[in-house]
């Protein structure tokens, strides 16, 4: 549920005005990534009771991580969240992780360099636009 009501909607929003909104708009830009921000900090301080979001790793995992993971697409910072941060590497070296961020396709590195945006960009215009 965290994931659907909290981490999913903050993220979706966060991306659209940080990256795919024609107009910027610093209030909404700041509302969401601080919003976004906030959750991870919640997902940080459940993880410094355990290795994962459960008691083992689970579909609470692969839910929120699916979102967590592009937080440099967002905007939004992980810094200082080394809970968090170990989790992320947790998951991203679980070899159904790696498979599950090719499909549809191979996601570049979304760092805030222009070149990992536009191959993601043209990766989902690719889906999008048959």
């Amino acid at each position: 549920m965290f994931q659907m009501g909290g981490i999913g909607p903050m993220m979706g929003q966060a991306n659209v005005f940080y990256r795919l909104f024609l107009e910027k708009i610093p209030a909404a830009i700041a509302r969401y990534q601080n919003e976004s921000r906030r959750l991870f900090e919640v997902l940080d301080a459940r993880l410094a009771e355990g290795g994962w979001l459960a008691d083992d790793y689970s579909i609470a995992d692969i839910a929120n991580w699916s979102w967590v993971r592009t937080h440099k697409w967002s905007g939004v910072s992980v810094d200082g969240l080394r809970h968090l941060q170990g989790w992320m590497e947790r998951m991203a070296a679980r070899p159904a992780c790696q498979r599950g961020v090719e499909v549809p396709f191979k996601i570049p590195d979304l760092a805030d360099d222009a070149k990992g945006a536009e191959e993601f960009a043209k990766g989902a215009q690719s889906i999008l636009q048959r």
